[in-house]
């Protein structure tokens, strides 16, 4: 528990106080971002810029193809062969019964999203939970088939607790989004702040469980990260002056947003995880990126797959749905996969590794005798 309150306290301290601090400096009024339910508008966006996108757009490619062309070209019999089954699902293990109900479940929801059946109007506002509830189901399903174990059945205390720290965890997001105004929600109508507080807490909730599921599967799947094992080595990631190297960008990211935010609106999604990486560092605590040290991977590079896979299920089921957010992102916002911009999508990578990075934390995983590691955090 001292272990947790290490880094978590410090975290949220500075998450909360440092787009504030940009905001004081600019001389603008705190105020406006504490408005709950946020109602004003303080940010005008950038408008489209083609030399904006193809900077992005480099970047990314420059990042993650050496990943993508290392899973491809490498041969996967030796991951195949490290990938151990347990003994007991020597012959194919069938998908259970329950995932079947959670594949009904979502296509239920799915469509009571899209149309607009007078007989479902009262719960057609409310169908994020309800979908994303089944996709859970559906993904832990499948890591039962693959491997004879998954974390909600398996480790079922772990899967409760993810659902509440899940919906603070995305509160943060909310919270930082005030000061970019990157998305804003649509189609739930006025809102008190208690309604506010209960909808938004509800599905927020579903967010860690998702993620943690999907990041299950993919690593029951040699092939998503093969090679990774053994990629290129980062001796000196756990070192103290890489601790304090990152706790400064990512203060000086979260100070901008309330001074720069058509700018520094990343931060956003990269300033979490750099903080808990570096307070963990200078603590001297293990982190999500410790493997990177002996060249593993994969602990970065499944959770990154699963946050984007989960990002389009977000984005495809926002699509036609009653209530659903709308995005405006500075210098990038063109060719629109669903609602989000394709170059917007790239913050789900991040963000995945975040999702996983808070689970080994609130779980305590890192420490001496801690909570058993589940497949994904292994």
């Amino acid at each position: 528990m001292r272990r947790r309150r290490v880094v978590l306290i410090p975290t949220v301290v500075l998450l909360l106080g440092l787009p504030l601090c940009g905001v004081w400096l600019t001389g603008l009024p705190v105020t406006r971002y504490l408005e709950f339910p946020p109602r004003t508008s303080s940010v005008t966006h950038a408008p489209f810029s083609w030399e904006g996108f193809l900077l992005v757009a480099i970047i990314l490619i420059g990042t993650i193809a050496p990943f993508i062309w290392r899973t491809l070209s490498t041969n996967t019999y030796a991951a195949r062969v490290r990938f151990k089954r347990p003994d007991a699902l020597n012959g194919r293990q069938q998908f259970p019964w329950w995932g079947w109900v959670g594949i009904g479940w979502t296509a239920l929801w799915w469509i009571i999203a899209w149309t607009r059946f007078p007989w479902a109007a009262s719960v057609q506002e409310h169908t994020f939970t309800p979908l994303w509830l089944g996709y859970i189901l559906v993904v832990n399903a499948w890591a039962y088939m693959r491997t004879g174990r998954c974390v909600m059945l398996h480790d079922w205390q772990d899967f409760w607790i993810l659902f509440p720290a899940s919906a603070g965890f995305w509160w943060m997001f909310e919270y930082l989004n005030r000061f970019v105004e990157n998305w804003v929600y649509s189609g739930a109508g006025e809102l008190t702040a208690v309604e506010y507080m209960v909808r938004a807490t509800v599905p927020f909730s579903t967010v860690l469980p998702a993620v943690v599921g999907t990041a299950e599967v993919l690593r029951s799947y040699p092939r998503m990260s093969a090679g990774l094992d053994r990629f290129a080595a980062i001796p000196a990631i756990d070192s103290p002056w890489l601790g304090w190297f990152f706790l400064s960008v990512s203060s000086v990211g979260l100070l901008g947003l309330g001074i720069w935010p058509n700018y520094l609106f990343p931060f956003v999604w990269l300033g979490p995880l750099f903080l808990i990486i570096s307070v963990q560092i200078i603590s001297g605590q293990s982190t999500i990126l410790s493997p990177l040290a002996k060249g593993d991977w994969r602990k970065s590079w499944v959770p990154a797959l699963a946050g984007l896979i989960c990002g389009l299920f977000w984005e495809l089921w926002n699509w036609h749905s009653l209530a659903h957010w709308e995005y405006a992102i500075p210098f990038v916002h063109r060719f629109t996969i669903f609602e989000m911009p394709l170059l917007g999508y790239a913050g789900y990578l991040p963000f995945g590794v975040t999702c996983i990075a808070v689970a080994d934390l609130v779980l305590d995983r890192n420490r001496p005798g801690g909570a058993r590691s589940t497949a994904l955090c292994s």
